[in-house]
């Protein structure tokens, strides 16, 4: 399984040179990678949503960050099992984090650029949406 946690996010450079050497990788046409970070801008302002996180018009200082480990790989394996998808992997933050911290890293490799944009929205949205914790902190 392809899923890692740490306080500092993973080398972009040294994961698509692993991916490359996967036995995966004469399939592969392309890579996609997903870098997501802290923002001073709250969800509710950026999304238009309500959150029950920092109000819009605030600034966010950082959150607590937190995932359910089953769902990723859940999703992980989803994902895989999409067409055309070789390599997926996803390394994940977990604590306090200030704006401008990693909060995941996700690289997925496939045949062709539609699979692979397809596998990465599904697979980003599924985590922020049904695995992940964030809690917005005020600045």
């Amino acid at each position: 399984m392809m899923l890692e946690n740490g306080k500092t996010m993973p080398s972009i450079d040294a994961w698509l040179r692993e991916s490359k050497a996967d036995s995966s990788a004469p399939a592969c046409g392309m890579y996609l990678t997903h870098n997501g970070v802290v923002r001073a801008t709250p969800k509710a302002e950026v999304r238009g949503v309500e959150t029950g996180g920092v109000a819009p018009g605030h600034k966010v200082g950082g959150m607590v960050f937190d995932y359910d480990a089953e769902k990723v790989r859940s999703a992980i394996e989803a994902t895989r099992a999409m067409p055309g998808i070789g390599y997926v992997r996803v390394w994940l933050a977990s604590g306090e984090l200030s704006v401008g911290d990693d909060i995941m890293l996700v690289l997925i490799g496939g045949d062709i650029r539609p699979h692979v944009v397809d596998a990465l929205q599904s697979l980003v949205g599924t985590i922020k949406n049904e695995c992940v914790n964030e809690v917005e902190r005020e600045a």
